[in-house]
């Protein structure tokens, strides 16, 4: 069989499995090495499995209450103890937001090519808990913070040097602990056994629920301490809950499988790039014509499912097409930079595929992004009395957002997608598209309501001076927010987690968190051009800090006007979609197959 050289390409594309053509020893040998090599290798991993989930679930659930406690509550801090005006406020949190959310890309490339899963969260841990000390000795250093009640008085730079510390601090272990908490809990079970399997999906379920739960808990209990109690006591709590998570984690340590670095997904990646690049003079074959032959290894891991070769984005299939000096003696790449397999290409337009999806998500998320921020400012100024002596705080309002996605998603799951499943004979339902689109309409309501909700509330207080509109009119938007995430993020997680193949959903983890990053951004910027341009010489801006004399309300319809714009895009995007069919393994079925394969190739 010739390899292609730039003269001989054009037909039928041959896969060329790369194994060995010669072996020193006979096959009896050969077969019973390999059979004892995976017995061995079998005997060897004991998967922590559900002895490392109290240690594993303790730590993340310490660290969410701790990480959450701390910043539920931040926009009321910043306008009350650092006296920051309203506008720069939200851009400092959008910005942190911001920064926090991408920053778990660089985690995952170091946890990936250097020093693994379990050392870069024991080391974002400690980041993380020496932020947290940082931003609690601003609330309880008086030096550290504005002391005049004086309106005017402006925090000076030291003060925001050291608030700014310790935010960074806080973004170097969100960095690590982010991309790394739920691969590092999937890394504890076997995948390629049924209880494996079923471990996983536990520990996702488990691992969610313990995510509702410390919501609920920061944005009642915790608001509560810092807004009737002391911020030190507020933002206290939260720090000592993160150095019970550091101990707890390290507790463990001696139960869990460790999964060494094993290379960077991103160097693949790039190598995809280069290699096409490289190769770009060469004539892709027509369908169906050629005798060209594509470098196709088998997976490097069982547990890996081979992706078929596809004709869209074909420009990228230069970098997998055979040459002269291409390859080794033994039939292994002699460089990947200049050859790359059908693999890598397949897993670099699931990105190219995804990605459409992803920017359609990045609006939909900067309306969920305003109930930390300008929802926030109007729940100050609103009554928030429930009876005579309760006082809601304004930071808990995102509470009836989370009870109504703890509310709506078992009656979805056990009643309304059996039923749903009927009638479309999808396996959920919906399709992931449609559940995203969903919620990008419930987000665009959303904008349309908090509109309303302002308009009223601003002609009530200008009409009547004393009266004061109830908070609890907030709620309908909050629990079509609510409704927003249940639907649209619920189904962007899933999709990553479907459409990526099984060693690149670290990525698909971060891409999500990317998501929110930009939105913060978005978020930011919108903000300040709204802040700018709707000032007049006779009229305050659209986000000026009385309320009464702004006009947040067209802010609102602002966003849901780029929403439509946004749900137009993403049906636009969905025509163009195709969802990838995969088959899970077999602990059985794999060994009984890499076994076959092995023996059809030994010499006879």
């Amino acid at each position: 069989m010739e390899l292609s050289d730039d003269k001989n390409l054009g037909k039928t594309p041959n896969r060329f499995n790369c194994f060995s053509k010669t072996r020193s020893i006979t096959e009896q040998n050969l077969s019973t090495d390999v059979i004892s090599s995976m017995n061995a290798s079998k005997k060897k991993k004991k998967p922590g499995g559900w002895r490392a989930m109290p240690y594993i679930l303790g730590n993340e659930t310490f660290e969410r209450l701790a990480s959450f406690g701390l910043l539920a509550n931040f926009m009321v801090y910043l306008m009350k103890e650092f006296k920051m005006e309203q506008v720069f406020a939200a851009n400092i949190i959008n910005i942190w937001s911001g920064l926090a959310n991408f920053a778990p890309l660089l985690g995952a490339f170091i946890s990936d090519a250097y020093v693994g899963r379990f050392r870069t969260i024991a080391f974002a841990s400690c980041a993380s808990f020496l932020g947290m000390v940082i931003v609690t000795l601003t609330a309880w250093i008086p030096n550290l913070h504005p002391q005049s009640e004086s309106e005017s008085e402006r925090a000076t730079p030291l003060q925001l040097g050291v608030l700014f510390t310790g935010l960074g601090f806080l973004t170097i272990g969100t960095g690590g602990i982010r991309p790394c908490s739920i691969p590092f809990g999937v890394d504890q079970f076997d995948p390629t056994t049924e209880d494996g399997l079923k471990g996983i999906n536990s520990f996702f379920n488990w691992y969610y629920t313990s995510f509702t739960v410390v919501i609920l808990i920061t944005s009642t209990v915790v608001v509560y301490i810092q807004d009737t109690v002391s911020w030190v006591l507020g933002f206290g709590i939260p720090t000592g809950l993160m150095l019970c998570s550091i101990i707890l984690f390290y507790l463990g340590r001696r139960i869990y499988v460790h999964v060494n670095a094993q290379g960077s997904i991103f160097s693949s990646l790039a190598q995809v790039f280069v290699a096409a690049y490289t190769k770009r003079g060469l004539k892709l074959p027509d369908a169906h014509l050629s005798d060209v032959i594509y470098y196709d290894p088998p997976p490097l891991k069982e547990t890996v499912v081979s992706l078929p070769l596809t004709n869209s984005y074909r420009f990228l299939n230069k970098g997998a097409m055979v040459q002269i000096n291409d390859l080794n003696p033994d039939g292994t790449c002699a460089n990947p930079w200049k050859l790359c397999s059908i693999q890598q290409i397949e897993e670099v337009k699931t990105l190219f595929k995804v990605g459409p999806i992803w920017v359609s998500g990045i609006l939909c998320i900067t309306s969920i992004i305003q109930q930390g921020t300008f929802l926030v400012s109007q729940a100050l100024i609103m009554d928030r009395h429930l009876g005579h002596k309760f006082k809601i705080p304004a930071g808990s309002m995102g509470t009836f957002s989370m009870i109504t996605i703890g509310l709506w998603l078992p009656f979805y799951d056990r009643i309304l997608v059996p039923s749903l499943r009927k009638i479309t004979n999808h396996e959920g339902g919906i399709t992931l598209l449609q559940r995203i689109g969903i919620g990008n309409m419930f987000s665009i309501l959303a904008m349309v309501v908090s509109g309303i909700v302002e308009t009223k509330r601003r002609d009530a207080a200008i009409s009547n001076p004393g009266a004061v509109m109830s908070v609890m009119w907030l709620v309908p938007q909050l629990m079509l927010l609510g409704f927003c995430e249940a639907f649209a993020f619920i189904g962007h997680i899933e999709l990553y987690n479907k459409e990526f193949p099984e060693h690149m959903r670290s990525i698909g983890n971060s891409l999500f968190f990317c998501a929110w990053g930009v939105a913060n951004y978005l978020s930011s910027c919108i903000t300040i051009i709204v802040h700018k341009l709707t000032r007049t010489p006779s009229h305050p801006d659209w986000l000026t800090n009385d309320l009464n004399a702004g006009k947040l309300d067209y802010f609102y319809f602002l966003l849901a006007g780029m929403g439509v714009l946004n749900l137009i895009y993403f049906l636009f995007c969905t025509r163009q979609f195709r969802y990838k069919s995969t088959s899970a393994p077999i602990e059985d079925k794999a060994n009984k197959d890499v076994e076959l394969n092995l023996t059809q190739t030994l010499p006879i």
